[in-house]
Formats: structure tokens, sequence, C-alpha cells
């Protein structure tokens, strides 16, 4: 009955539009999925900072249950900082007791894309075709040591070498650190010169109860 409460609970949230153009303003996650040489399927849970672009965590293991996610999330909380949100699908591990008892310790919300619209969640979904293009599709895994090396150097040149369109040609990595810098200048910018205060907003079809942050 607790589960389905929780599930219902999920169901009824949407992923905001616009967050404030800042580092952890808002995470995006995701699972993809692939197999080993010797045909066992395994799974990385994705994490990505939706306004940096930056992939935070790539973890690949056999089998990641509810309470992993939990442990990992606040493992990556003690190294980048806290989000003011999460986006995410409706997935079993997302929507257990466990995700929400987390959420309410950490003060975090957490948002759910609608049932079957994965193109709510874009960034990640982004993030992980191009992990399947480049990546997954062109490795043979030999265990799950060999993906966590080979995955892990894979998310550093993304994070490192990959210049964006969408952040000014800049890395992820390089572009974090412009918007960081940015927001810890002296309040005494011009209006020409003052950061955005929208980060890009979630693919189209995004509900919210929440109101936007305008623009300007």
């Amino acid at each position: 009955m607790r589960k389905r409460k929780a599930r219902r609970k999920a169901i009824g949230t949407r992923a905001p539009i616009l967050v404030e153009a800042s580092p952890n303003a808002r995470w995006s996650l995701d699972f993809v999925h692939d197999q080993l040489a010797n045909g066992q399927r395994f799974r990385v849970l994705n994490v990505v900072d939706d306004v940096t672009r930056e992939c935070l965590a790539a973890i690949p293991d056999t089998s990641i249950s509810r309470r992993r996610v939990t442990r990992e999330l606040t493992t990556l909380i003690e190294r980048c900082g806290k989000p003011g949100m999460v986006v995410s699908d409706i997935g079993t591990e997302l929507t257990s007791n466990a995700i929400l008892r987390w959420c309410s310790e950490h003060r975090i919300e957490w948002h759910y894309i609608a049932p079957g619209k994965p193109m709510q969640n874009g960034f990640v979904e982004s993030f992980n075709g191009r992990m399947r293009d480049e990546l997954l599709n062109e490795t043979m895994f030999c265990n799950t040591a060999h993906a966590r090396v080979v995955i892990a150097a894979w998310a550093a040149d993304y994070n490192t070498e990959r210049p964006h369109s969408a952040l000014d040609y800049q890395t992820p990595a390089d572009y974090a650190r412009t918007v960081t810098t940015a927001i810890a200048r002296p309040a005494t910018r011009s209006d020409s010169s003052a950061r955005p205060a929208i980060a890009q907003p979630a693919p189209n079809g995004v509900k919210t109860n929440r109101a936007p942050v305008p623009a300007g």
C-alpha cells in the first residue's frame, strides 16, 4: 500500500520548465543498459547537470538498487554540492520509499516526467544517446571492472574535451567554471553584463505546478 501511494505521488508530479542558470540548479538522471562480453546485462546510472551539461556520475554495475541510488546521490552531493532539484522518469528504483525518504532528509525536490515521455528528460536522454553511439555500441566490456574504467575515462573526456555549441563552444567543465565565476562577481555589474536569470528550458511538453522563473 505504501509503495502504491509513493507511485501515485510520483506520477502526479511534473518536471519544472525553467531554472536559475547556475551549477546544481537541476540534475537529471536515468539508466542506460548494455551487456558484458559473457552476455551478462549491466546498467549505467547517469547523472547530468542540466545547466552545465556535465556528467556528474556514470556508475556501471550489474545491479543498482533504490538504496544504491540514494547512496550514490549522497556521495555526489558531498563532492559537488546539493542540487536545487532532481528530475527523472518514474522507474521503480526512482519512485520508492527509499527515494522519497532521501528527498525528505536532504530537503531536495524530486520531479518526475510524464509516463512515456522521455523527451521531457531531454538533457540526460541526449547524453545517454551519445554514450551509446560513441561508447557502448563500440566497446566489448570484459567485466564490470573494465566497464568502470572505460566509462569513467569516456565521461572525463566528455566533460573536459568536448565543446558544446549550446555552451558557447566551451566544454562542460569550462562552462561550469565560467558560470561559477560570474555568480561570484560583485553585484555591481550593469544589466547588460549580468548573467542570465534562467537556464535553457527543458524540452517542450514538460508540465509544472510551479511558476517559472522569469527571464531578465
